[in-house]
């Protein structure tokens, strides 16, 4: 019978991981469990993907404010430092933020406006207007801020973060100074000791801070990528992609795990027969159109995944075959000319009209994504998720 489904994305319900637990054992154990419960088969090229968050726990990477502002007295010399372009997130940077401020006398925090590197906003463009500010060059200090636009609470957290930001730097014993600007090299002007938080920018920005005089630049990539005092780290990616964990420690995102995919994959071939790709996922890398947000906090989407998550889709838009190639076809011979183009199709479509409109992104990142939602961030319990039929096209029975 011809198929009728095509991609397929299952949670898999696993065991609460812990420091120290098996984890290829426990995640193959619980797809082989789940196919068996459910009355599927693994097939070859399914997706066997891993939240980062259950591989840095079986490592047991997690590090304590205590150890974030060691590393930052040590590297930032304790007086005062700036801190540019953080993200204004609860979970993501707020207990970083009280690590940081336990290593220094004073904190310059220098918020962008109106939203922060993934979207999350302060202010609307249309308040902007009203008052006659141009982000791209003003400087605003606290008392400017809030003459002009007051108190302003987050749509989905009910957090006005620019007082949330401050209480932590204050209650972690330092003095703190807010501005807000979009221009790294404002900093400079209150500091030349900077932690630049943005992720995704974090190297223009420490190049222009450089080139402007900086003494010192970290970005959070640059902190805890050492242990300290026999702590967890992460010498790629450091604080970004750092989770909290409890109100005085994180959880880092995940050291070295492309032997943790090899291994799944490995071990699934040997007891099924079945050559799969794994992957360990972070965020998701999508927008919020009602909220604004860019998902993408961590650094990468995926840390470590099989050599058959390489690249990007190389497919054929079927609606352009239907509407220009094969317009004057339908019923079954419209579906043998679409079938046999796919068939046909040359391994790389780049610049190929019937190609446009397919979503030019890497595979890992397109994956990532729909585990990402499949997972959600709550309570379902399904840490491992199981894609079926992603590679598959129209052809396949």
């Amino acid at each position: 019978m011809e198929r009728r489904v095509g991609t397929v994305s299952r949670g898999i319900r696993c065991p609460i991981i812990r420091e120290g637990d098996n984890l290829v054992d426990m995640t193959v154990n619980s797809v082989l469990e789940a196919a068996a419960s459910e009355g599927f088969e693994l097939r070859n090229r399914d997706v066997i993907a891993l939240t980062e968050s259950i591989v840095a726990r079986a490592q047991g990477n997690y590090a304590t404010v205590q150890d974030i502002a060691a590393d930052v007295k040590a590297k930032l010399g304790g007086e005062t430092v700036g801190v540019i372009f953080p993200i204004l997130s609860r979970n993501r940077f707020a207990i970083n933020l009280k690590g940081i401020a336990m290593g220094c006398k004073k904190v310059v925090l220098m918020l962008s406006y109106p939203s922060d590197e993934v979207g999350n906003a302060l202010l609307t463009y249309d308040q902007l207007d009203e008052a006659g500010i141009n982000p791209y060059s003003d400087v605003l200090t606290l008392e400017k801020y809030r003459e002009l636009f007051g108190e302003n609470v987050h749509e989905f957290t009910g957090v006005d973060y620019v007082e949330y930001y401050s209480n932590i730097i204050k209650e972690a014993g330092a003095e703190v100074e807010v501005i807000f600007a979009n221009q790294a090299k404002t900093i400079l002007n209150y500091t030349d000791c900077i932690i630049n938080c943005d992720i995704h920018t974090r190297v223009r920005t420490k190049r222009i801070l450089r080139e402007n005089g900086a003494k010192v630049v970290c970005g959070l990539d640059d902190i805890m990528t050492s242990s300290i005092n026999g702590s967890g780290f992460n010498a790629k990616y450091g604080l970004l992609g750092s989770n909290k964990s409890t109100e005085d420690k994180i959880k880092l995102f995940p050291n070295e795990c492309k032997d943790l995919v090899l291994d799944i994959q490995a071990q699934i071939l040997e007891k099924t027969g079945k050559h799969v790709e794994v992957m360990v996922y972070g965020d998701g890398a999508f927008k919020d159109p009602q909220g604004k947000i860019w998902e993408l906090a961590d650094p990468v989407v995926s840390p470590a995944f099989t050599d058959g998550l390489i690249g990007t889709p190389n497919e054929l838009k079927l609606k352009y075959l239907a509407d220009n190639d094969f317009a004057n076809l339908s019923g079954a011979e419209l579906k043998e000319a679409i079938s046999n183009s796919i068939k046909t199709k040359g391994d790389n479509l780049v610049g190929n009209m019937a190609s446009q409109g397919t979503t030019p992104r890497q595979l890992t990142d397109l994956i990532g994504s729909l585990c990402d939602l499949t997972s959600g961030s709550g309570d379902k319990g399904t840490p491992v998720i199981l894609i079926q039929g992603y590679f598959d096209n129209y052809t396949n029975d």
